[in-house]
């Protein structure tokens, strides 16, 4: 859904599990708006280096510039602001929940600000601070991707170590893409807990 015309700035949330087309999706967003003739800017966390050191790269290989910015230092993002009417963060799972109050502040500034990012790490638990945003925002998108073990659906993210699941105690954030990861349903998902 195309967000309507709003006097004022809104927030936008494009979320799902991994492999799901978000950046995908951000990217295509982000397009549109330069058609538009509208200024944009996107930032995105200094510890997603997966596709490039400066740019937003999907799994499909799109890419698109980007400001680099550190994830517990978000108001670094308004520093560099120059006017841009569009605002992106990608990867906004990674950002610390600074990101929320930057976020409002710039919606309530008048600007359209566009975020993507996992709802859920690997444990099938909700991700600081994408769901924050989900209820702040004025549209939300949850996208889904396919699971690799039936086909279904896939709404999780799996994280694979070694070839088995990872377990419950391992870190939150591991930055990874096919190498690390899987898109799985609901029930071919795993978390080891012994």
């Amino acid at each position: 859904m195309s967000p309507r015309s709003l006097s004022g700035g809104w927030m936008e949330v494009i979320t799902g599990c991994m492999f799901s087309g978000k950046t995908d999706e951000l990217i295509r967003r982000l397009d549109r708006a330069e058609i538009a003739g509208q200024d944009v800017v996107v930032f995105k966390p200094s510890i997603d280096d997966r596709y490039s050191e400066d740019s937003i790269g999907s799994h499909n290989g799109k890419q698109w510039e980007a400001e680099v910015i550190d994830p517990e230092d978000v108001g670094e993002a308004e520093e560099r602001l120059n006017g841009e009417e569009v605002v992106a963060f990608d990867e906004a799972n990674f950002f610390s929940a600074e990101l929320i109050e930057i976020c409002e502040k710039l919606a309530d500034n008048g600007r359209r600000v566009i975020l993507a990012g996992l709802d859920t790490d690997f444990r099938g638990e909700p991700f600081e601070p994408v769901h924050e945003l989900i209820a702040r925002s004025e549209y939300v998108d949850k996208l889904q991707a396919i699971c690799v073990k039936c086909g279904e659906p896939a709404t999780r993210t799996q994280r694979i170590i070694d070839g088995d699941p990872a377990h419950r105690d391992d870190p939150t954030i591991v930055v990874g893409a096919d190498e690390k990861y899987e898109a799985r349903c609901r029930d071919c998902h795993e978390v080891r807990t012994g």
